[in-house]
């Protein structure tokens, strides 16, 4: 059997100057923290994808999302192999809930200097290729791709 990279999409949330983590249980990375986001499905774009992860994982609402980053993710010891790709969102309402206990422990708000740890390999990977994510920073990025 061949193996085959799977397709993740996080969400990066900023809500006053801080990001929506949570802390992964019962899947790999079991304890790490993470952004709202899941597999890329069948004929979906990576806004809808985004979109539809947050709002079944937390309940909130966003608005404007654009692509952020990407990162090339081994996860030796599962042998899993994804291609992450970071997703910006504007908050828009609502209060984070565990709406998927058996996946997620709790959310919490976060600055970016202040992460908790330890954090999902994605999450450290855009770390080492990125800077903190800012507030409409992904419209830059957006132009910069459609040149």
């Amino acid at each position: 059997m061949t193996k085959h990279p799977r397709v993740g999409i996080g969400v990066i949330i900023t809500n006053n100057n801080k990001v929506l983590l949570g802390k992964r249980k019962n899947a790999h990375g079991d304890g790490t923290w993470c952004f709202p986001g899941g597999h890329l499905e069948f004929g979906e774009s990576f806004e809808d994808c985004a979109r539809r992860e947050v709002l079944e994982e937390t309940g909130l609402h966003v608005g404007t999302i654009g692509v952020h980053a990407v990162t090339n993710d081994f996860f030796q010891l599962e042998q899993k192999h994804y291609v992450t790709i970071f997703m910006s969102a504007d908050y828009i309402d609502g209060i984070a809930q565990v709406l998927e206990p058996d996946k997620c422990e709790k959310w919490e708000w976060c600055a970016w200097d202040e992460l908790p740890q330890p954090l999902f390999v994605p999450i450290e990977n855009l770390i080492k290729q990125r800077a903190p994510p800012k507030p409409n920073r992904h419209q830059k990025i957006l132009a910069i791709m459609c040149v």
